[in-house]
């Protein structure tokens, strides 16, 4: 079998001077976090293939798109289709290798940084493994798009700042691909994001846990394990989260009267959303307006 490590028609890659690296990322309170050494793109990468016994020094990101391929990181085996990611922690043994009939194509990113391992380690529990997968999102690409033209562009600070400040944005797609581009998704399908579109739009009411699940057609007991799974409160707790998140809205765009904005809310009485108010906000509405900028 041929193996090519690169020289793909079309491949795109940017390998960061080790020298720039230590001046301006190392020494930097911005980069020093999170920063990209390697960045490259290979379409349709026929026999691409990659061992490494003792890996490299810096975490690394796969993202496939088109094609089919497989690795191997710390002796597990994993296929990659499209909308498929692979994250390699640093200096762990790994190979990967493009399918030999349906060859992939492939983001890639290597990156360092006083954080990136907790990320790795986050993305890996999260993901019961070194493989996940994603929704396909322009946006993500047009992310990848942005670091790397920015970095073809140069070495200067404001262009490995911004690259660097990218990346986070772009490993947190991975990690929270659920919430990534949220307001440009559908959510039909999904319940518990419907369910809270249904609280959006009902603010002004007194629901109750029952209303909320006949919403979406599920039983309450049923919606109330699922909505905390997925968010980590209770259904009507995030209901009065939305609430207060209204009311600070009002407290900073209207001069409604503390008595108003309640009413407005669904809350009969004004003493009782104070006290909600102030148990969230740690201060009570009036304090809020005051402080205010």
């Amino acid at each position: 079998m041929i193996k090519k490590k690169e020289g793909f028609k079309g491949q795109r890659s940017i390998v960061l001077p080790r020298k720039i690296i230590q001046t301006f990322c190392l020494n930097n309170p911005i980069n020093e976090w999170i920063y990209i050494t390697d960045i490259g793109y290979y379409p349709k990468a026929q026999y691409h293939f990659r061992q490494r016994p003792h890996g490299v020094d810096q975490h690394i990101l796969i993202y496939c798109v088109e094609g089919n391929g497989s690795a191997q990181v710390m002796k597990k085996t994993y296929k990659l289709n499209p909308g498929s990611f692979l994250i390699i922690p640093a200096n762990e043994a790994h190979n990967y290798a493009a399918s030999e009939d349906n060859f992939w194509t492939i983001y890639w990113i290597h990156f360092k940084g006083a954080v990136t391992s907790k990320l790795v380690d986050i993305l890996t529990q999260k993901n019961n493994g070194h493989h996940g997968i994603v929704e396909f999102q322009p946006k993500r690409l047009q992310m990848f798009e942005d670091m790397y033209t920015c970095l073809e562009r140069g070495y200067g600070n404001d262009n490995l700042c911004y690259a660097n400040m990218c990346l986070y944005h772009f490993i947190s797609s991975f990690l929270y691909d659920d919430q990534f581009n949220l307001s440009e998704k559908v959510h039909a399908a999904d319940p518990v994001e419907s369910s809270i579109s249904f609280m959006q739009q009902n603010l002004a009411q007194l629901l109750s846990l029952e209303e909320i699940a006949q919403s979406v057609n599920f039983s309450a007991s049923h919606y109330s394990a699922l909505f905390r799974k997925k968010t980590g409160f209770a259904p009507i707790e995030y209901f009065n989260h939305l609430k207060i998140q209204r009311a600070c809205q009002y407290l900073h765009f209207t001069e409604l009267r503390v008595k108003e904005i309640a009413d407005k809310l669904g809350f009969e009485d004004p003493y009782y959303f104070s006290r909600l108010f102030t148990k969230l906000m740690g201060m009570s509405p009036n304090q809020y307006r005051v402080k205010k900028v």
